[in-house]
């Protein structure tokens, strides 16, 4: 017992710490973070316990519900090891208490189930002779796995999770995708299936995959993280608390009903948000970075926010989440909104088109290019790669907005600065505009903005969006590259008829000297 309690509590180097991701799915959680989370929730426990110790508490339970690398199953196990001591001497009666009725988990795929259970029992079967406890007749433990196949609707999009058979049939990944925790009606009958009996877990704690292929009955991935979420709230534990993408905050696919009711929920005591995703998981890129949260049914009130940029952190800020329609991550920049908001008669989103607003994809039918247009055509906007081209196309290829094509506007590009400001500290939020004639139209690589009166008007909207402060309102709801009409709402429409300034802005708006430095901190200038 004393080499399976040597490797147990771990060696280093950490085998878990230098596992590479299986897949978008599978991105596992680093086990300085897993510790991070259970630091955050052993506080609050003991904050709510009267100074109490989890980890001294043997009744208390744990569940993984969608447990990868067993990282979680793993610090839990090893912390109640050491705090059970006292109550528990014998290391062998400790360890078969703990992996049998306080510790649990549910495999995302078979592999990864695998991996958990030799995490958690040093050996891949748990009633197996490596296995470090003697409390298990299954191979299985208390880490569960079974395949679970989708459930299609009569449109071939899963009624669970809205992937799109289509998509999942043409995969060469054997794997379903059908995630037994979400894959159902009842989760307290799935639960109590799974591990034979009426479960009441006091924690469930996680890192849940964060999109499937297809979602929504697209092509594209779609987020799935918040149906982790929703499900482990109907369980009903004490607490709560996931690692997921902080898209959430401001946009992603499907997400507004999401984003809505979890803002408003008081229960969520903390929030833990890294602006670069790379802050928590080295190897993975994420757009939009990624948090943690500690929500806690018995709280009720504001919820304790801190915001990582870099080195600086900025909080613990009490905070009320649904303030606004989204989440403002950095609250600096929240005192800032607070100004601007309340003067807003008019919000340039209005001004803004959808995406493809002339109906023109990024290729299509008699394109011209670099050729002056004739009376049957319209100059067109484009790209070639990420060289900016115009050219000419036939009228009768334009059917959409047709009432916009002859006035004075701008065409912004959809595609803004991506990870940039990860890389630099520094975001150029959108990308050049450009003052379009009459009688133009653009590809669904750009966005309309307008209609203007004269080019004079064009002009000074043009410099308005060249300003930091107008792009800085810009990025507050910009959770990832793509900046569409949705991310403008927050920047105040002007009056057209002047050259626009940071510095007019910042005298309009009352915004203060600290304030002023945090934007241009923060935001580059445009050329």
């Amino acid at each position: 017992m004393s080499q399976a309690a040597f490797t147990l509590r771990g060696r280093n180097p950490d085998v878990l710490s230098c596992i590479a991701n299986l897949s978008n799915d599978e991105v596992f959680t680093p086990p300085e973070f897993a510790n991070r989370m259970l630091d955050t929730l052993a506080e609050a426990w003991a904050k709510d316990n009267y100074g109490a110790n989890i980890w001294t508490n043997p009744d208390v339970s744990f569940l993984d519900p969608c447990t990868k690398s067993g990282v979680f199953l793993r610090e839990i196990t090893k912390r109640l090891i050491d705090g059970l001591e006292e109550q528990m001497p014998d290391l062998q009666t400790r360890v078969d208490h703990i992996l049998t009725r306080q510790v649990f988990g549910i495999g995302i795929t078979k592999i990864t189930a695998m991996l958990a259970r030799r995490s958690l029992y040093c050996s891949k079967n748990a009633n197996s002779e490596h296995s470090i406890t003697r409390g298990f007749n299954s191979k299985t433990g208390n880490v569960w796995f079974e395949r679970v196949e989708h459930s299609w609707d009569k449109s071939g999009r899963c009624v669970f999770c809205g992937a799109s058979k289509t998509v999942l049939d043409r995969g060469d990944d054997k794997e379903s995708h059908a995630y037994a925790f979400i894959h159902t009606e009842n989760i307290q009958e799935r639960v109590a299936a799974l591990f034979g009996g009426k479960m009441q877990f006091d924690v469930v704690i996680g890192n849940p995959p964060y999109q499937i292929s297809g979602g929504g009955g697209g092509t594209n991935d779609a987020p799935i993280y918040q149906f982790f979420i929703e499900k482990a709230m109907q369980l009903e534990p004490r607490y709560l608390s996931m690692v997921v993408p902080s898209r959430w905050m401001a946009g992603g696919r499907g997400l507004n009903e999401f984003r809505a009711s979890f803002l408003a929920d008081k229960r969520l005591k903390k929030m833990v948000d890294f602006e670069n995703a790379k802050d928590v998981f080295s190897t993975v890129g994420i757009g939009g970075g990624a948090c943690y949260f500690l929500w806690d049914a018995e709280h009720s009130g504001l919820c304790s926010s801190v915001f990582h940029r870099g080195d600086l952190a900025v909080g613990p800020t009490e905070r009320q989440l649904d303030e606004f329609d989204i989440f403002v991550r950095d609250p600096r920049a929240l005192e800032i909104l607070r100004k601007v908001v309340p003067l807003m008669d008019k919000h340039f989103g209005s001004l803004v088109s959808g995406d493809t607003p002339f109906g023109l994809a990024t290729n299509f039918k008699g394109f011209k290019k670099r050729t002056p247009r004739a009376d049957n055509e319209y100059s067109i906007y484009a790209n070639e790669g990420t060289k900016r081209i115009k050219g000419a196309v036939p009228r009768d290829q334009v059917i959409k907005n047709v009432d916009l094509i002859d006035t004075w506007k701008l065409f912004v590009p959809v595609a803004g600065s991506g990870r940039e400001r990860e890389k630099s500290g520094v975001d150029l939020v959108i990308g050049p505009p450009i003052i379009a004639e009459p009688g133009s139209v653009c590809t669904q690589t750009y966005l309309y903005a307008g209609a203007f009166n004269s080019q004079e008007e064009a002009d000074s909207a043009l410099s308005y969006l060249r300003t930091r402060f107008a792009r800085f309102l810009i990025s507050l709801r910009k959770p990832a590259q793509h900046v569409f009409r949705g991310m403008y709402q927050w920047v105040p429409v002007q009056e057209w008829d002047r050259e626009w300034t940071d510095e007019a802005l910042f005298a309009k708006y009352e915004i203060s000297t600290s304030q002023q430095e945090y934007i241009t901190a923060l935001i580059r200038p445009m050329a």
